[in-house]
């Protein structure tokens, strides 16, 4: 079996020190240089031709942001970030994620060896995804570019809207998933029936994420506080380390915010918020799951399709991950497979009809 050759960069001795113990345990993994800069990691990837990059944030003569830039244009290939969990370092990984990176991890604040080794699994996993994973470079083209080319979708007319007010969009994602929800939901218009998003995410990271998704979109974006009301032109992001629910009480929908077990390894968890959907709005629903590896939200998605909602998988072309489209398409709880660019539009026609 071929090894997954890994390249890691980072200006901490230590950090590449760990990183290479722990990658070295899994047999499917080669960690075949490091670099303490992105100078240096330039000639290495050119000698060492790495199928994966591990990228620090914050290092000395060149930040990792630019370096990244730099790479994606000239040399695209998948890059996990290593993030620190501020609100700066919060800010720069999901620009990294904007410029193409395919994933992060976040360094522990104390005890970094003890620490990396309690998510090393979690590397080890991302890792494996990102050695698999589409890459989108910076030069243009592709099913899974930026948004800047993509003309907004017409707003439906009000008469439609009207017919639709009680109908609720819950969308999951994980790897390449701020980006896949980020182009669904600049293109829908204000008065859009009400989202529910669970994307796998640490804590605060989504706090930061719902912020810049709200300054990006006509619809209003921010993450979910425990009994919020599920209100039209409103998308509610499950935070970090919690399963986000939908209530219902009446004819009012609400979410509910619990710390419960994990789900298929994940709290949040896909699973645990279209369960919910499909309990409380059953045939009034819409249920979308995009990119991301692992199966979480296929089995509940087939729950979903059961109660009469509309459902959507995105397809493996403009996945960065096709691993948890492919295990609800598997199941059988796809009404349809669409593309990513498709995706915004059918949801318009649905809730319009």
């Amino acid at each position: 079996m071929k090894k997954i050759r890994v390249l890691t960069v980072d200006d901490s001795a230590l950090m590449r020190q760990v990183l290479a113990m722990l990658l070295a345990k899994d047999p499917q993994i080669e960690v075949v240089g490091s670099a303490p800069d992105p100078y240096i990691a330039r000639e290495r990837i050119k000698a060492l031709n790495p199928d994966v990059l591990t990228l620090d944030v914050e290092m000395p003569k060149m930040d990792g942001l630019t370096f990244l830039e730099k790479l994606m244009r000239g040399h695209p290939m998948p890059v996990v970030m290593v993030s620190s969990l501020t609100e700066a370092g919060c800010q720069t990984t999901f620009r990294a994620l904007e410029l193409g990176a395919v994933d992060f991890i976040t360094k522990p604040k104390i005890d970094l060896q003890e620490g990396m080794a309690e998510i090393a699994q979690e590397l080890i996993a991302k890792i494996k995804a990102a050695s698999v994973a589409r890459v989108r470079g910076q030069s243009g083209g592709g099913k899974f570019d930026q948004k800047a080319s993509l003309p907004p979708l017409p707003i439906p007319s009000s008469t439609a809207m009207i017919k639709t007010t009680d109908t609720i969009i819950a969308i999951g994602s994980s790897t390449g998933g701020t980006e896949a929800v980020k182009e669904i939901l600049e293109r829908l218009p204000p008065h859009t029936p009400p989202i529910l998003i669970t994307q796998h995410m640490p804590e605060r990271f989504t706090k930061t994420w719902a912020d810049r998704l709200n300054k990006l979109c006509r619809i209003d974006v921010r993450e979910a506080r425990d009994g919020d009301s599920v209100l039209p032109g409103h998308a509610l992001i499950a935070p970090g380390n919690y399963h986000m629910t939908l209530v219902r009480s009446g004819a009012r929908y609400t979410v509910h915010i619990n710390q419960d077990p994990p789900v298929n390894r994940h709290r949040p968890s896909v699973d645990v918020m279209f369960a919910s959907v499909a309990r409380y709005a059953g045939a009034n629903a819409v249920g979308i799951i995009l990119t991301g590896m692992g199966g979480d939200g296929a089995k509940e998605m087939l729950t979903m399709k059961q109660a009469g909602a509309f459902t959507i998988a995105q397809d493996e072309a403009s996945c960065v991950v096709f691993g948890m489209p492919k295990e609800a398409i598997k199941a059988g709880a796809a009404d349809k497979v669409l593309p990513l660019d498709d995706i915004a539009g059918a949801i318009l026609a649905h809730v319009s009809c």
